[in-house]
């Protein structure tokens, strides 16, 4: 029985993006966070510090396509749980507790990850790397074009 590569469209990708987002939301049940927390405590996590809110928000918008609100309540959670804590007028810093859940779930995600990408070829990842973020791009001038 020989197996044919699938061409890349919609479908398959949202397969993809699904398949790996139930990995990850699975660990991060473990934590009771959710996608979105995730998401949004990633983003202050890799800052070099304290993020203006407004940039933040604007920020997980972008990320996840949700509306400003929905991404003001994410950062309300996460303030809430204490995982962020605001700084200044306007900006909020990741938590001592907000840096432990994001590096216990990157440390319990690390492996599975490595389990579904292992036996990739590096040019292969590259390609579809490159191949996605080309497709994202355009997505969202589509979608920025739909809000005009």
């Amino acid at each position: 029985m020989t197996t044919t590569t699938p061409p890349l469209n919609p479908r398959v990708i949202a397969l993809a993006h699904y398949a790996s987002r139930a990995l990850l939301e699975n660990v991060l049940a473990r934590h009771g966070a959710t996608f979105q927390q995730s998401v949004t405590l990633r983003l202050v996590a890799v800052a070099d510090g304290p993020v203006e809110r407004d940039h933040l928000v604007g920020e997980v918008v972008g990320a996840l396509k949700i509306d400003a609100s929905e991404a003001h309540s994410v950062v309300d959670e996460l303030t809430a749980a204490g995982l962020l804590a605001p700084q200044e007028s306007s900006r909020v810093r990741i938590t001592d507790a907000g840096r432990e859940l994001y590096d216990r779930t990157g440390a319990e995600t690390a492996p599975i990850t490595a389990r579904v990408y292992a036996g990739i070829p590096a040019e292969d990842l590259a390609a579809t790397g490159r191949v996605l973020s080309l497709i994202t791009q355009r997505a969202d001038a589509e979608l920025a074009a739909l809000a005009e």
